[in-house]
C-alpha cells in the first residue's frame, strides 16, 4: 500500500521536488511492483530522493550495486544494464535514510501499444469482443504484465503521467475487463511462442487523430500544421490563452459557416420555421449517396411533419434519431432542442413539454457531413417520437433540400479540450514514458484521419520516426490498417476509408515496419469489429516473424502488371488463392476513366489474376479492395488476406 501510494503522489513530487523534502523516495509511475522490464536494454532510474543523498540501487539478478548522488533539487539518475529474460526479482532503492522496495519484478518483453478506439477497445466494458465472458475467464498469465496509461491531456510535455490500477499488473481474469483487448490478445501470441514475460502498455484514447500523439517540434515541420503550431507557441501553450484564441476562431467560423449555407437568413434556421412540402423526398434512415444525392458531402436539411396526438401535450417527447453522419442540429417547430457529432453517436433527444402541441407539428434536422457517406446511418426502429406510454415511428420518406457543399464549409478549429488538438496526447501521455525501454510499438490508428487520407501518409511517417527519436532507437513499429466497415460497393472511387488505408500501407517505405490488414474481418453496422483476436494474433504472427525469427508472415503484394488485349493481368510476390466460389474486389478502368466491375481468375501459375470486363474493351487500370467495405476474398498461402491496392496510383 505504501507503494501505491508513493506512486500515486508521483506526479508532485518529481515536478515540485516536494518528495525530497518529505524524505522519501519517489519513481515515476510506470516503476511498481509486477513490472516487466526489457531484456538487453539501459534501465533509466529516474526520481526524487533526498537532496545530495547518495542513492543505492539493488537489483536480484546480480550483486553488482548501482549508486548516484542526487541533485540539490533531489532528482537522480541511476543507468542499470538489463539481462535476460528471467525473474521475478526484487529491486531495491535507498538513499539512507528512506527505502523501496519494487517485488515480483520480470525480464522479458515490453511492447507499447497506442492508437485510438479499435486499440482502447476493452475486452469487456464498452468493447465486448467475441466470446468476451470466456476470454476473460481464461485469462490467467501470470508472466503477462500489464500496464494502462491514464487519459491525460497536456499542452506541453509532461515529466509524468498517472497510471490506471496502481501500476503493473498480473494478467489475471480480475485485471482483463477493461485493458486493451488487442493489446491483451497480442500479449498472448507472443508469450505462447516465445515462452519469455511480456510487457504490454495500453497508452489509447478513442477517437483520436495521429496529430494529437506527435510532438510540437514535429509538427511544426509538417504543412498543414504549422500555423496552429505557430499559434500554440504565441500563446505559451497555456491552456487559457488557447482557449481564448479558439472561441474567437469559433466565432468567425460560425459566422463563415452559417452565412454560406441556404438555410439560414441572418444567422437564424429559416428553414426550420416551417414545413416545405415542394421540396423533394427521400427514405429516411439510409446515407443519402445512395438513396438521393450520389457523391454529395456537406449540409443537407431533412423535414418530416410530426402528428402528435392529444395526450402528449403538457409531457416531454423523447425523440430518438439514431446515428446521423457526420453532425446534427435538431429543430421542432423552429425551436433547437439538441445537437451531436460522430457518425457512430447514437442520438437522443427530448422536445421540453411547453413546445408540444398536438396535431401537425415540423420536426427539421439539418445534417453536415465532412467527407463519405451522409445522413442517417441506423435502422428504422431506432427513429422514433415517444411520450406517455406511446411510440410514433418516423421513419419513411422526408423531405430533403440542401443547404451548402463541403466546398463552402470552412475548416473547422478544434476545441484545446478536445483530445484531438495537435500534441496533447504525446505530450500528457507518450513523452514521459520515453525513458522507459521498450521493445516495440504496435499502433491501431486512422478512422478519425480518414477525412484527411492525403496528409496521414506524411503525417503517420512523421510520427513514427518522431517516436523512434524520442526513444533514441528504431524500434519495431507494427500497424493495422483499417476494417471493412460501412455500407458494400462495388465501385467506390471516392473511398475516403480506401484512401486511407493506402496511406497507412505508404508507412511501409519507413525500415522496421509492418502492417496487417483486417479489411476482411470488418462490421459494416460497427467501426468497432468485435473480432479482436484475430487482429492480435495476426500482430502476433508478423512481430514473431519479423522481430524475432519464429514463424512466418506475408501478405501477398502485386509486383506487376500487363495489358494482353482486352485483359488485365497482375502479377504477385506469392501465391495466392480465393476464399469462395469466385475471386471478388476488382474493379478496371476503362480508356474513358470510367472504372466497371471486374470478372476475375487466378492464372495457372498461382501467382496472376486475369481481368476482364464486358464494359471494358481496353482496360487501363485496375484497383483491388477499393471501398469503405470491400468484399475482396484473395488469400495468400499463410492465410493473410492481399491488402487492397491500385494500378493508377
Amino acid at each position: 500500500m505504501k507503494n501505491i501510494l508513493r506512486h500515486l503522489l508521483a506526479v508532485a513530487a518529481l515536478s515540485l521536488s516536494t518528495g525530497a523534502a518529505w524524505g522519501e523516495i519517489v519513481l515515476p509511475s510506470y516503476f511498481t511492483d509486477n513490472m516487466v522490464l526489457q531484456q538487453h536494454a539501459l534501465l533509466k532510474m529516474k526520481g526524487q530522493a533526498a537532496p545530495s543523498s547518495d542513492v543505492t540501487v539493488k537489483v536480484g539478478w546480480t550483486k553488482k550495486t548501482y549508486s548516484a548522488v542526487s541533485q540539490a533539487d533531489g532528482s537522480f539518475l541511476v543507468e542499470i544494464p538489463v539481462p535476460s529474460a528471467g525473474g521475478p526479482y526484487v529491486i531495491t532503492l535507498t538513499d539512507g535514510t528512506d527505502e523501496l522496495r519494487l517485488q515480483n519484478v520480470l525480464v522479458g518483453e515490453v511492447w507499447f501499444c497506442s492508437g485510438q478506439s479499435n486499440m482502447e477497445m476493452p475486452l469487456a466494458g464498452w468493447g465486448k469482443v467475441l466470446n468476451y465472458e470466456e476470454e476473460i475467464a481464461h485469462a490467467d498469465y501470470p508472466e503477462i504484465r500489464l500496464l494502462q496509461v491514464k487519459k491525460t491531456m497536456a499542452y506541453s510535455p509532461a515529466a509524468q503521467v498517472e497510471m490506471n490500477h496502481g501500476g503493473w499488473n498480473e494478467c489475471r481474469p480480475s485485471a482483463v475487463p477493461d485493458f486493451s483487448a488487442l493489446a491483451y490478445f497480442y500479449a498472448r501470441g507472443l508469450w505462447e511462442k516465445l515462452h519469455v514475460p511480456i510487457g504490454v502498455i495500453d497508452c489509447t484514447w478513442g477517437g483520436t487523430p495521429a496529430e494529437s500523439w506527435t510532438s510540437y517540434e514535429t509538427l511544426a515541420r509538417l504543412d498543414g500544421f504549422q500555423e496552429k503550431i505557430e499559434e500554440i507557441r504565441l500563446n505559451g501553450f497555456k491552456k487559457e490563452a488557447l482557449m481564448a484564441a479558439y472561441e474567437e476562431d469559433m466565432r468567425w467560423w460560425e459566422m463563415g459557416f452559417l452565412s454560406q449555407d441556404a438555410g439560414y437568413r441572418l444567422n437564424k434556421p429559416s428553414w426550420a420555421c416551417s414545413y416545405h412540402d415542394a421540396w423533394e423526398k427521400m427514405p429516411v434512415p439510409g446515407n443519402w449517396e445512395a438513396k438521393a444525392l450520389p457523391g454529395f458531402d456537406g449540409v443537407v436539411w431533412y423535414q418530416v411533419e410530426m402528428d402528435v396526438p392529444a395526450g402528449w401535450e403538457g409531457h416531454d417527447v423523447a425523440l430518438s434519431l439514431g446515428c446521423m453522419d457526420d453532425e446534427n442540429v435538431v429543430f421542432f417547430n423552429g425551436h433547437k432542442i439538441g445537437e451531436g457529432k460522430g457518425y457512430a453517436t447514437f442520438c437522443k433527444y427530448v422536445i421540453p413539454s411547453a413546445l408540444v402541441r398536438a396535431g401537425k407539428n415540423v420536426l427539421t434536422v439539418r445534417i453536415t457531413d465532412f467527407g463519405g457517406e451522409g445522413g442517417f446511418r441506423s435502422r428504422p426502429e431506432d427513429l422514433y417520437a415517444e411520450a406517455a406510454g406511446m411510440r410514433v415511428p418516423l421513419s419513411g420518406n422526408w423531405a430533403y433540400r440542401v443547404g451548402m457543399g463541403i466546398e463552402d464549409i470552412p475548416a473547422k478549429p478544434v476545441s484545446p479540450e478536445n483530445s484531438g488538438f495537435p500534441s496533447v496526447l504525446y505530450n500528457g501521455m507518450v513523452h514521459a514514458m520515453t525513458d522507459f525501454p521498450i521493445k516495440g510499438v504496435i499502433w491501431y490508428q486512422g478512422e478519425e484521419n480518414t477525412k484527411r487520407a492525403d496528409s496521414y501518409a506524411p503525417l503517420f511517417q512523421s510520427l513514427i520516426a518522431d517516436w523512434r527519436m524520442q526513444w533514441g532507437y528504431d524500434f519495431p513499429f507494427y500497424f493495422v490498417q483499417l476494417a471493412g466497415y460501412m455500407q458494400p460497393r462495388e465501385v467506390q472511387l471516392d473511398s475516403q476509408w480506401a484512401a486511407l488505408r493506402e496511406a497507412q500501407a505508404e508507412a511501409l517505405h519507413l525500415s522496421n515496419t509492418g502492417m496487417v490488414t483486417a479489411i476482411d474481418i470488418g462490421d459494416i453496422y460497427d467501426i468497432h469489429p468485435k473480432n479482436k483476436q484475430e487482429v492480435g494474433r495476426r500482430l502476433a504472427a508478423l512481430s514473431l516473424a519479423r522481430t524475432y525469427g519464429k514463424g512466418k508472415y506475408h501478405m501477398p503484394v502485386c509486383v506487376d502488371y500487363t495489358v494482353d488485349g482486352d485483359a488485365l493481368v497482375l502479377v504477385f510476390d506469392a501465391k495466392i488463392m480465393a476464399k469462395g466460389d469466385e475471386v471478388k474486389g476488382f474493379i478496371l478502368k476503362d480508356a474513358n476513366g470510367m472504372y466497371y466491375p471486374a470478372q476475375a481468375e487466378i492464372g495457372k501459375d498461382g501467382k496472376s489474376v486475369i481481368l476482364r470486363s464486358k464494359e471494358v474493351r481496353i482496360p487501363i487500370a485496375a484497383r483491388y479492395s477499393w471501398a469503405d467495405c470491400p468484399n475482396g476474398n484473395l488469400y495468400g498461402e499463410l492465410g493473410y488476406p492481399v491488402g487492397p491496392f491500385r494500378t493508377d496510383k
